[in-house]
């Protein structure tokens, strides 16, 4: 910083010195004028404030070093920052938005397998998405619990670090990209090994294999996998989780689907395995 100081100091110097070829400015030639007599005889001169050599140490010293010669930096305004993307309460769910939950019992957006949720607002959907994965989150709706013919939205974590919403229809165990992308208001996060995304699209559209209307009732398909530079590959999974019911868009449900780990107590002959145990423990051996 001593350096940065003596710098100004020697410009200055230079300037008023004229070694380094800058005229005069109106400034400085009424102060010539002041400092001399009609014929040129030496009179009285007065400081000089306002040149452009004054102007610049000033502005130098002002804008970019404190008083202790701290460097205070860019000394123009710089972009204001993002909104961040907002948390997805799960506290709504059942009463303002339906959701749907697959993992741990009492797990949340950000700690379930995966997480689902929607709410009508106007005209639109709204749908919130969340998963334990780098690369993407999807929801299908299908006329069935089997992949095929099913209109998919899915959340892509590239690998810019952005999370794109993109449009999907299955051909079979396939999905193919659909150009018309009925998404809007998209926004996504990927942040502690999870993608989420939160994006709109229209209740009502026109009837159209790849797109279907929203205000009807379809069983939705929950997947979730990684990613290759911003394309989808195969799920996690194989089986992934299919609702027990079609879903409607009119009604908010808080349902809970355990994941393969929380399903093994809840079979049958797990459950019979138990209490064969429990009875020879507490009856002992014959």
């Amino acid at each position: 910083m001593i350096f940065l100081r003596w710098l100004v100091q020697l410009l200055v110097l230079l300037i008023h010195g004229g070694w380094c070829g800058v005229a005069p400015s109106p400034t400085d030639e009424g102060a010539l004028r002041t400092g001399h007599g009609e014929h040129g005889e030496p009179g009285h001169q007065e400081p000089h404030k306002d040149s452009y050599s004054t102007f610049a140490s000033e502005f130098l010293e002002s804008r970019y070093l404190s008083d202790d010669g701290e460097d205070l930096g860019y000394p123009f305004p710089t972009a204001p920052p993002v909104d961040p993307f907002a948390k997805i309460k799960v506290s709504d769910c059942g009463v303002t938005k339906g959701c749907i939950r697959y993992g741990k019992p009492g797990c949340d957006a950000e700690t379930c397998d995966y997480f689902l949720s929607y709410r009508r607002i106007g005209t639109d959907v709204e749908f919130e998405m969340s998963a334990d994965t780098d690369g993407w989150v999807a929801v299908g709706f299908s006329s069935d619990k089997k992949m095929g013919g099913d209109d998919v939205m899915a959340c892509v974590h590239d690998d810019n670090g952005r999370v794109r919403i993109h449009h999907f229809y299955n051909v079979g165990q396939w999905a193919k990209e659909i150009k018309r992308n009925p998404a809007r208001d998209e926004e996504g996060i990927f942040e502690n090994n999870r993608v989420t995304c939160r994006f709109k699209r229209p209740l009502y559209v026109p009837r159209e294999e790849t797109l279907v209307d929203l205000h009807l009732s379809w069983y939705y398909l929950f997947a979730w996998g990684p990613a290759i530079q911003g394309s989808i590959t195969r799920h996690d999974i194989d089986s992934p989780p299919v609702s027990e019911h079609m879903i409607s868009i009119y009604k908010y449900v808080d349902v809970f689907m355990p994941s393969t780990a929380y399903q093994t107590f809840n079979s049958p002959l797990c459950l019979l395995l138990i209490v064969a145990l429990t009875f020879y423990l507490l009856m002992g051996t014959p």
